[in-house]
């Protein structure tokens, strides 16, 4: 596929979730590759999810598709490592690599015994990471993200490595448009909250004396088409949203003006306190049939389904409340294609010709 054809302003999570066979990956990149997807988008979790590993393999088999980690943390390798991983992307792929940053999950990080994740760290470390990219040796450091009696990777080096965050809550959200070159926004947003998000991360860029259309902003839309089977489907869709209801729910709600009753009613079914892990991993079908039922529409709402077109005309509207570019979250490339072929038809190609396949680079 040409460069004409390439659809820049579109990513997708590769491995969207949990996922036990990473192999897969090698089969969703060559998928997406083809069918003219932009960007390929790195999830971490602590199981078969490597998120350095899993870069690597995006980055070997591929030739034009852009890659981003959204997200890991920082506070899991040391500033050295993470340094060495981003600019051997950055060479491997030939500048199509965005280290992304994320906060995570505070609970997860007291159980295994790390340190919570400030954004005072993530602003010491992004600094750090940046000297050493450009060749400088940091001496003497001792800072929220650390203390590091001396760093330096090459001294001729001149990298120029974007750094995403993926943000939720305002303050996190104009921090991010501080600080990062890109944004990574989260699934389930109304197009209010949506609206409101990129106007934070503006804003964050403004105050910091910084041209706001410099960073872009990827809404995160669930799509999931009718043409997927019923239990997928619900494991992607119903599935998914409950997992995010199980760790920051209150935060999600509260982003979206849901109603918190609703979320306590969610949060007391037999579902939820039963539940054996992430729902989107462990429900059985009849498990995400109830959610199904005990979710409210307008919650569900905030997602692409329905046909093909429909999903494209969603896709559109990411666009039209202030998004850059779309991640469509949840399917496979594979299983985006009637999606794809439809957004095709309504795509506003103009808009983005000048679009970069780096996700952390202006769109």
């Amino acid at each position: 596929m040409g460069d004409d054809d390439r659809l820049n302003e579109l990513g997708f999570y590769t491995l969207a979730g949990h996922s036990a066979t990473p192999r897969d990956l090698l089969d969703e990149v060559a998928d997406a590759e083809r069918l003219g997807l932009g960007s390929a988008f790195v999830s971490e979790r602590f199981a078969t999810k490597d998120a350095a590993v899993l870069s690597g393999a995006v980055g070997a088999a591929t030739t034009s598709l852009g890659i981003a980690t959204a997200a890991t943390n920082h506070n899991t390798r040391h500033p050295l490592v993470t340094a060495t991983l981003a600019t051997t992307m950055h060479r491997l792929t030939g500048g199509r690599f965005a280290l992304g940053f994320g906060r995570g999950f505070d609970a997860l990080f007291d159980v295994i015994g790390l340190p919570r994740v400030t954004m005072a760290q993530l602003e010491d470390v992004i600094g750090i990471l940046r000297r050493l990219w450009r060749g400088e040796a940091v001496v003497g450091h001792d800072g929220p993200a650390g203390t590091f009696p001396y760093l330096q990777q090459d001294p001729s080096f001149a990298e120029d490595i974007p750094i995403v965050m993926v943000a939720l809550g305002e303050r996190t959200l104009e921090f991010a448009g501080r600080v990062a070159d890109g944004v990574v926004l989260h699934t389930f947003f109304t197009d209010d909250a949506l609206a409101r998000s990129v106007a934070a991360v503006r804003l964050g860029a403004e105050k910091a004396g910084r041209d706001p259309a410099d960073v872009r902003v990827w809404s995160v839309l669930a799509t999931v088409g009718d043409h997927i089977d019923e239990e997928r489907r619900l494991r992607k869709l119903t599935g998914r949203l409950a997992t995010y209801l199980q760790g920051y729910g209150d935060l999600l709600v509260r982003v979206n003006g849901w109603d918190p009753a609703e979320l306590a009613r969610i949060r007391g079914s037999d579902v939820m306190t039963g539940a054996r892990g992430a729902l989107d991993a462990t429900a059985t079908l009849d498990e995400l049939r109830r959610l199904d039922e005990l979710l409210p529409e307008d919650w569900l709402a905030a997602s692409a389904t329905g046909t093909p077109e429909r999903c494209a005309e969603t896709v559109l509207g990411q666009y039209a409340a202030g998004a850059d570019a779309v991640i469509l979250h949840g399917a496979s490339p594979a299983e985006l294609a009637p999606v794809l072929g439809a957004y095709r038809r309504v795509r506003p190609a103009e808009r983005f010709a000048r679009a970069s396949a780096n996700p952390g680079r202006p769109g």
